[in-house]
């Protein structure tokens, strides 16, 4: 039990940090600040039902989608490794990755540019299958904690002009910068455990 409690926080601590809820409520506050509530809210929930959607198929089926496509889960780990660290890096020195960059054009800002890339971006994909590869109580702890993230960041995102207005520029960033260096750590830890995982198979 205790195990699975501490995957469930370790999971729960990477979705937090990729998605970091703070920032983008800032992005959706800036896509959204010519809609009134009631649009806001309908935007926000479409966003992240569509993000959910993705992040628990791919939970759900990623076994599957590896064994077709010929992927080991260590080639992920380290992928993911790898994606998890630039966008950390990037946060860490104050810059918006390009999979977080809000450009909505005339789409629906509901799928593209918030469901994805925004939320639903190569990390946070990467992230879900990599802490769901055992299958069984993995996937569902992965999931569950990604819900949490979900209803976490609908309210964000409803009460984000309130949020963003009491965090202050200089508060976001020390946040934007605080999650970054986190993921740029847990990036680090999904490298070295892909490459462990890709020298134990070879031997």
């Amino acid at each position: 039990m205790s195990g699975n409690i501490e995957l469930g926080l370790t999971v729960f601590a990477a979705f937090f940090a990729i998605m970091n809820p703070i920032s983008n409520t800032a992005v959706f506050v800036g896509l959204t600040e010519d809609k009134d509530k009631a649009s806001q809210k309908k935007i926000a929930f479409k966003a992240l039902i569509l993000t959910f959607a993705i992040i628990a198929t791919f939970s759900i089926f990623g076994k599957l989608i590896f064994e077709l496509f010929g992927i080991t889960f260590p080639a992920l780990r380290i992928v993911g490794g790898i994606l998890v660290f630039v966008i950390g890096y990037g946060m860490l020195h104050g810059n918006s990755s390009g999979m977080h960059s809000p450009d909505s054009g005339d789409a629906d800002i509901s799928v593209s540019p918030l469901g994805v890339p925004l939320l639903a971006g190569p990390g946070t994909i990467a992230t879900a299958m990599t802490y769901s590869e055992g299958g069984g109580m993995s996937v569902v702890i992965t999931i569950s904690a990604f819900l949490l993230m979900i209803i976490i960041t609908y309210f964000s995102f409803i009460f984000g002009q309130q949020l963003i207005s009491k965090i202050g520029r200089s508060g976001l960033d020390i946040v934007t910068r605080l999650m970054g260096l986190i993921l740029a750590i847990i990036g680090i830890q999904m490298l070295i455990d892909g490459t462990y995982g890709a020298i134990k198979a070879f031997h």
